[in-house]
């Protein structure tokens, strides 16, 4: 079966980071990508790295995170097609400051550092179009450090629950069901070990908050579920 070609166009225009730029912007950064390949398990770039431009994902799934001397990992983010990935020191000149690996055979566009940056020559409005969008990323970040420093691990767990609920959740006569990732990439997420998270969602489970079922879960309310975040 042919492999359908995509227009770097056509991906650039559904990517949120260039949500501002003009079809003019869009077409000459098109014209500046290279298209990457990798495999499930490649690493795209360590923590560390100097920066040699940024990704968008074409197609598949790219896994931020950062690692601690110990080894625990914490995942800061997992980014589908339509994301753009290391976008920030291509701005401040650092190295990356968190490693990416493909969780998925993966498509990603490159751009880099110096295509970019004589792209912002030719067309200044760019740099200010996509550093509005940074903060945006920026942001969220903020709200992940603030869920890790203020929040249980029981609230950091209910809180990513309802987050796949209501974004990849299918509504069945049960409630609303989700595929539970495995233990030990859940607590990757949260900020803690997989016994924790096994504990937690045990509990969850006999206070009537959540059904598990094999690799399942069953919510009959999530609004119920949201709820119990505040009651910590």
């Amino acid at each position: 079966m042919p492999t359908l070609i995509v227009d770097p166009f056509t991906v650039l225009s559904k990517v949120p980071l260039f949500a501002d730029l003009s079809e003019d912007e869009l077409h000459a950064l098109s014209h500046r990508t290279v298209k990457h390949h990798v495999r499930t398990g490649d690493i795209i770039f360590n923590e560390g790295d100097p920066c040699e431009g940024f990704y968008v994902v074409e197609s598949g799934e790219v896994k931020i995170y950062k690692t601690a001397a110990s080894g625990r990992e914490q995942v800061l983010t997992v980014d589908g097609a339509g994301s753009s990935v290391a976008e920030v020191p291509v701005f401040d000149g650092g190295p990356y400051p968190a490693s990416a690996i493909a969780t998925t055979d993966t498509t990603l566009l490159f751009v880099s550092k110096r295509e970019f940056r004589a792209l912002v020559l030719e067309h200044p409005e760019v740099g200010l179009k996509v550093l509005k969008n940074v903060g945006s990323r920026l942001r969220r970040l903020v709200g992940l450090i603030e869920e890790l420093s203020f929040t249980t691990v029981r609230s950091r767990l209910i809180l990513l629950l309802v987050r796949l609920l209501r974004t990849e959740g299918r509504h069945t006569e049960r409630g609303t069901e989700i595929a539970l990732p495995a233990n030990q990439e859940i607590a990757a997420q949260i900020g803690t070990v997989r016994e924790l998270v096994s504990r937690n969602l045990s509990r969850l489970q006999a206070e009537g908050l959540i059904r598990l079922d094999g690799k399942q879960v069953v919510v009959p309310d999530v609004d119920e579920l949201a709820h119990a975040v505040e009651e910590i």
